[in-house]
């Protein structure tokens, strides 16, 4: 999931970064003895007990509750995000006609077959003509000479696919947890511009703020342009601040019956809504009225009732970016399964960093290899003439919050404690070497608290020597 990228700016300065490195006081200074992390737990080198909840780390810090950016600051920071990187996408200034030109080159930079040989579940090659009937279905003979863009809301979390079909492909024999046509998800209520259908019919090429990609035609919702725009772009609304949250069953409305709720995602609260009649069969008043796009059998939106109840975790509002909030929703998702992609319902080690800042209102681009590089926050780059010294030095100085960038995969930095410095990430493995001196090829395939130092490339190659970039959030002046 490589994408293009624009002009390189607002880097850390080199020397004020590892002066500071070198004469601040620690990144993670303790207001009082740290407390006690209680006794080692098996496998997961230098692991406590204690190091698996979010009061352990704020617990280290004398700042908190301090604001990493206030409201005013986050909004001028998504402002830098969507005027600077080209990986965000404004689909309100999409032009009124595209050319076929346009459309063929945005499905192209997306849906060229993978160079690697690609196999399916049972291990089977993908054959000549499984390939060409996939490629056949872009129907890009089909594209008019000029499209007029369309607008639709998600109606229920969908995938997002290299190619306009459901099959799951494989790189590598045996290994059937990351499937190369899964590009990443979209989620209830998120927006999205349709530039071209399938040849089959089930399948829309759309354009959303972070992702151009292929999405199931039943989970869109085609409506006027003013209507999909302004959805929840006002509130009074509420924001998932759970891992994932649920709407109440509903017989009497299946299509937003448990419908699942991902942590950010925003709804608009029908705040007017008689306290006396019910939602779909239930009397309201132990829950929040919000409003959200199903798709009738036109494939056209209609904006309906719901309920989402008071017990799950949502907010009336964004959360405000401190370093014990950040620590407390990165910790709502330790355990989840890892999910290339977006795949399982769950998320990717990207999908994790960005959902956690989303509930803080902050945008991030989708994938590692866009959000390592954004112009638009501040980044510090590393090369091959970085040594140990240098990168070491970097590490010691991470704060909680700064995202850690090595090829393919990003972390989140919580702390340090005994000369470790330890990040929450969503990973699909991992390796250090144990007490025997053999390199251990951890399975942690999903969402694990890791200290960064012993984690191991190869036998040879530390993490740490991979660092491509750090990313941190910082205020600015305009």
């Amino acid at each position: 999931m490589i994408l293009a990228s624009r002009r390189l700016n607002r880097h850390w300065p080199r020397r004020l970064t590892l002066a500071l490195c070198l004469l601040a006081a620690p990144a993670f200074a303790q207001a009082a003895p740290p407390p006690d992390p209680g006794a080692p737990l098996p496998y997961v080198i230098g692991l406590h007990e204690a190091y698996l909840t979010p009061d352990y780390w704020a617990a280290r810090l004398d700042n908190a509750d301090a604001p990493i950016l206030d409201r005013a600051q986050i909004d001028a920071q998504n402002a830098r995000m969507r005027g600077q990187d080209s990986h965000i996408q404004d689909i309100a200034t999409l032009p009124a006609q595209l050319s076929a030109t346009q459309v063929r080159a945005s499905i192209d930079a997306l849906s060229s077959w993978p160079k690697r040989a690609l196999y399916d579940e049972k291990g089977q090659a993908i054959a000549a003509g499984e390939r060409a009937a996939i490629e056949a279905n872009l129907g890009l003979d089909a594209v008019p000479s000029q499209v007029a863009p369309s607008y639709g809301l998600v109606v229920k979390r969908a995938a997002l696919r290299t190619f306009p079909t459901r099959q799951r492909v494989f790189s590598t024999l045996g290994d059937t947890d990351i499937d190369r046509f899964q590009e990443s998800a979209l989620f209830p209520g998120d927006k999205v511009a349709v530039v071209h259908r399938s040849a089959d019919g089930r399948w829309l090429f759309v354009h959303s703020e972070r992702y151009s990609a292929w999405i199931e035609a039943d989970a869109v919702a085609s409506g006027d342009k003013a209507t999909v725009l302004g959805y929840a772009a006002k509130g009074p609304y509420r924001i998932v601040t759970g891992a994932t949250a649920q709407t109440a069953y509903t017989p009497e409305e299946p299509r937003v019956s448990r419908l699942q709720l991902d942590m950010g995602v925003r709804l608009p609260v029908l705040a007017d809504w008689p306290a006396a009649e019910p939602v779909n069969g239930q009397q309201a008043h132990a829950s929040w009225v919000v409003q959200l796009p199903v798709r009738e059998a036109d494939g056209r939106l209609k904006l309906v009732p719901a309920l989402l109840p008071r017990s799950q975790d949502t907010a009336a509002d964004y959360l405000p970016l401190t370093p014990r909030l950040l620590l407390q929703q990165s910790f709502k998702f330790l355990g989840e399964r890892y999910g290339w992609g977006h795949d399982y319902d769950t998320r990717d080690c990207s999908g994790f960093v960005s959902e956690i800042y989303r509930s803080f209102g902050v945008l991030l681009p989708r994938n590692t290899s866009a959000q390592a590089i954004s112009p638009a926050l501040d980044r510090l780059p590393f090369t091959s003439k970085d040594g140990k010294a240098v990168r070491d030095r970097a590490v010691t100085g991470l704060q909680v919050g700064d995202l850690v960038y090595i090829p393919g995969h990003v972390m989140m930095a919580i702390g340090h404690v005994d000369g470790r410095t330890w990040v929450i990430h969503d990973t699909a493995g991992g390796s250090w070497f144990g007490a025997d001196g053999k390199r251990v090829q951890a399975h942690l395939n999903g969402v694990s608290v890791t200290p960064l130092e012993p984690m191991m490339a190869s036998d040879s190659v530390r993490y740490i020597d991979r660092i491509t970039n750090i990313q941190r959030l910082r205020a600015k002046n305009p």
